[in-house]
């Protein structure tokens, strides 16, 4: 999948689970809403109109004791008149009932006061018959019990009404908590998918540009050996794939380069030779007496072809290392000895250059398996670099260090140092610090070349203006049980 579909399926994920939250807050919205409307049409009207039908009742009781004492006709209509509101307050009420329980206790209600306006009937009909006493005692019994009924009845159709509001409010409460509980966890959820979404992305674009990274300073040390894992069909995974196929080209054009070089060393390398002895033969005045001028002018030629076969011998044996067929000797040897053989070839080019040459040892075993003449090489080009880069009157030192399972040899000098950006790179092919100080920049890779052929490593410290030091570790040689 390409980086814009994942991004938009990681995008699109979050979205649909924001307007699930969006839509899960405006239900419970909605239904809070609903709640406390129901409060505020039903519950409380209810209770009003259950509240003035317990009045009425009360007032209907004063209204009969009156009547009952004086017997005054107008306290009978009068009654009629409260009783036919209370009737009419109980009939509203019905409205505004939402319980099966409060709908029972009204019917309850209605009942009992349809028998209560019975009885005041019949104690009317006694009164009128002049049989106040009897009226009187209906009224303090049954009358009684049912206004009594009525108003207990009433009370509980309240605490009715309020509790069914109380439990609407409870669950509303519930909802909210629910809601906010869905909210937050749905919240939690977008950001983990969009923290994860994330991480997928940046995980696979930062393993790919680690990758990339990697490759790439491979190349530009000239290793062009691994192609990387190609994984997946997206940008990156493109990028990769291209990565690789400028590898390989490069790969190829490097080979062809070396080929080249090679082909071309090896040809050079005979007349180079000829022209070379042809020049010593002259100097020698094989050919007859020379002039000062002629003589001078041969000691440049022989210079000159001295210094070009130097670097045919170079590129063939670079061309050699890194197509791995550098023939080798394998003896053992002591690096004591090809120390040695190093300094007494440079020791006069020390001298020349107003140096000081010397060799120091820490401990007695210096035995590695190798080619000795080949190590000899390494310490010659070593040394000659050091001589090459310190000033006049500086300080040359090789030390020989035994280093356990390692030989150690440790060439410093008081020169010029390296610059901290040419010191990563120094022992690469072509290379050079100071280019103006001469050399082809292919000894040290030499060096490193050789060196690597003996299973060993070489390190470098250098502070520019102070000095250098190149360490040469060699495994030691394995005793024969």
């Amino acid at each position: 999948m390409r980086l814009a579909p994942k991004i938009f399926v990681a995008s699109s994920l979050v979205i649909v689970v924001m307007l699930g939250v969006g839509a899960l807050s405006l239900r419970a919205v909605g239904h809070l809403v609903s709640v406390n409307a129901a409060i505020t049409t039903r519950s409380v009207p209810a209770v009003r109109r259950a509240a003035a039908a317990h009045d009425a009742m009360l007032s209907l009781a004063r209204l009969e004791a009156r009547f009952l004492l004086l017997g005054d006709a107008a306290f009978s209509s009068l009654w009629d008149e409260r009783a036919a509101r209370a009737r009419e307050e109980l009939d509203r009420l019905r409205e505004f009932l939402s319980t099966r329980h409060a709908a029972e206790l009204l019917a309850s209600i209605m009942k009992t006061f349809a028998q209560y306006r019975e009885v005041v009937g019949q104690e009317r009909e006694l009164v009128l018959r002049g049989d106040r006493a009897r009226a009187r005692e209906l009224a303090d019994s049954l009358g009684r019990t049912l206004r009594e009924g009525v108003e207990a009845d009433l009370d509980a159709l309240s605490e009715a009404i309020h509790a069914a509001a109380l439990a609407a409010q409870a669950e509303a409460a519930k909802l909210e908590a629910r809601t906010w509980a869905g909210v937050l966890v749905a919240l939690v959820a977008a950001l983990g998918l969009a923290l994860l979404g994330t991480a997928i992305i940046a995980v696979r674009l930062t393993r790919s540009l680690r990758a990339l990274s990697t490759a790439t300073a491979a190349v530009a040390a000239g290793s062009f050996r691994e192609p990387i894992t190609v994984e997946g069909n997206d940008e990156a995974a493109d990028l990769a794939r291209s990565f690789n196929a400028m590898a390989e080209r490069l790969r190829e054009l490097d080979e062809l380069k070396q080929a080249f070089l090679a082909t071309v060393s090896h040809e050079l390398r005979s007349p180079l030779t000829s022209m070379r002895e042809a020049a010593l033969l002259l100097r020698d005045r094989v050919g007859g007496e020379l002039s000062e001028r002629q003589s001078r002018m041969v000691e440049i030629i022989a210079a000159s072809c001295d210094r070009l076969l130097r670097l045919v011998n170079q590129v063939l044996d670079l061309s050699r290392l890194r197509a791995g067929v550098l023939t080798l000797d394998r003896q053992p040897v002591d690096l004591d000895r090809v120390v040695t053989r190093a300094l007494d070839e440079m020791r006069p080019q020390a001298e020349e250059a107003g140096l000081s040459l010397t060799f120091e040892r820490r401990g007695h075993d210096f035995v590695v398996e190798g080619d000795e003449d080949r190590l000899v090489q390494v310490l010659v080009n070593l040394v000659a670099n050091a001589i090459r880069f310190t000033m006049r009157r500086g300080r040359v030192v090789v030390r020989l260090h035994d280093a356990e399972h390692e030989v150690e040899v440790q060439v410093e000098d008081t020169g010029v140092g390296i610059p901290a950006l040419a010191l990563p790179h120094i022992l690469d092919t072509w290379q050079q610090a100071h280019r103006q100080r001469g050399g082809t920049g292919l000894g040290l890779a030499i060096v490193r070349g050789i060196v690597e052929a003996h299973r060993g490593r070489v390190t470098v410290e250098s502070q520019e203006g102070k000095g250098s030091r190149f360490s040469v570790l060699l495994p030691r040689r394995k005793e024969k049980t």
